[in-house]
């Protein structure tokens, strides 16, 4: 009797357990035809796999980033500073704040500052090429 009682739990259990792992089959297939998944970064342009990097590494999308510290994506860079000091003051653990909230203001200015870094970057590279190329010619021979 308790032979037929355990043959029955396990007959249900494993039923159960089939049907999630069916269900969740289905989703990653459906994810994956969406384009998500690790090989999406591959499959986008260079940008959308710098910026899902940019995520992975902070933890932070630039969308949380911006509203953590009430910006808009295109904020100049005084008015980003000025609401990440005053942010960060409020949130002194030692006056009282949240060290975890100060913690995600850091990181917020950190995504920001490496998504503006991106951005930055490029037309530098390009810039700096011809400038690094003219400096040895215009230097006098010693």
């Amino acid at each position: 009797m308790s032979g037929r009682l355990i043959a029955q739990v396990l007959v249900s259990v494993g039923t159960v357990v089939g049907r999630a792992f069916i269900a969740a089959y289905k989703q990653a297939a459906a994810n994956a035809a969406q384009g998500g998944g690790p090989a999406a970064a591959a499959r986008g342009s260079a940008k959308e796999g710098t910026v899902d990097a940019l995520t992975r590494k902070t933890g932070l999308s630039l969308e949380e980033a911006c509203q953590i510290l009430n910006v808009n994506k295109d904020v100049d860079l005084t008015q980003l500073t000025k609401n990440y000091d005053h942010l960060f003051k409020v949130n002194n653990a030692a006056e009282g704040g949240s060290f975890y909230l100060q913690s995600k203001v850091v990181r917020a200015k950190e995504r920001l500052d490496m998504e503006r870094g991106d951005q930055v970057k490029t037309p530098d590279t390009q810039t700096t090429t011809p400038a690094s190329n003219d400096a040895p010619a215009s230097t006098p021979p010693a």
